[in-house]
């Protein structure tokens, strides 16, 4: 696709990024004060007590996160993919004890590991069925100020600092092209630190795990419940 100067319709480029402007060097958020810890009651994630109350409970992690063994990485894989899935059951697919799992779970929590339970949404069936992942070039140290104006925007999904040709990778879900093309003319191109946006349209996309799944039949016995 032919690079164009200046401001134009998604799918192409917003120009050239200026050789006088170096790219922007990642800085790291300040941690928010987070309300105290509530005493946890067990229960299903969407439940009162329940993981998705604990996790919103728990302040921001301040020592590095403790080593995942294989146990903890196919609880992270079950809840991943299961969200709603019950301490039993966890428990029972990981064959360790209720008591083992809810403590492994909590720990994960306050490691920062897991930082919430969420739905995972077929966009489309929505109502949101025109997505993009949108670079953009800005300008040097002006990362934190561009973020927040990037969260106001409707539909933003995914915002990530990045290397390379471009500054910033940006996800977005709307609901037809037309909204889209008005999102990044009318939005995004009017924030000053924004020196360029290259538009890429979804056409088929599909979550996957980002830890393996449980062991499978024919994998070796599985550790002792303890």
């Amino acid at each position: 696709m032919a690079e164009n100067e200046g401001r134009t319709e998604p799918g192409t480029d917003r120009g050239e990024h200026p050789g006088a402007q170096p790219h922007p060097q990642p800085c790291g958020a300040a941690a928010e004060p987070a309300p105290a810890r509530a005493e946890p009651t067990g229960g299903r994630a969407d439940g009162p007590g329940g993981r998705a109350e604990l996790a919103a409970a728990r302040p921001e992690p301040i020592a590095p996160p403790r080593p995942l063994d294989a146990i903890d990485r196919s609880i992270l894989g079950i809840l991943e993919s299961e969200g709603r899935a019950s301490i039993r059951s966890v428990a029972d697919r990981v064959h360790v004890s209720r008591a083992n799992a809810y403590a492994r779970i909590n720990r994960l929590m306050d490691d920062g590991v897991i930082r919430g339970f969420g739905a995972r949404v077929d966009h489309e069936r929505a109502g949101q069925g025109a997505s993009a992942y949108i670079t953009l070039k800005i300008v040097q140290n002006s990362w934190r100020t561009v973020r927040e104006q990037l969260r106001a925007l409707p539909g933003a999904a995914h915002i990530a600092l990045v290397s390379g040709d471009f500054d910033v990778l940006l996800l977005v879900h709307t609901p037809d092209n037309r909204t889209l093309r008005e999102l990044v003319l009318t939005r995004l191109q009017s924030i000053p630190e924004v020196l360029s946006t290259r538009t890429l349209l979804v056409f088929e996309e599909t979550d996957l795990p980002a830890v393996p799944p449980p062991p499978g039949d024919g994998d070796p016995a599985p550790p002792a419940r303890s």
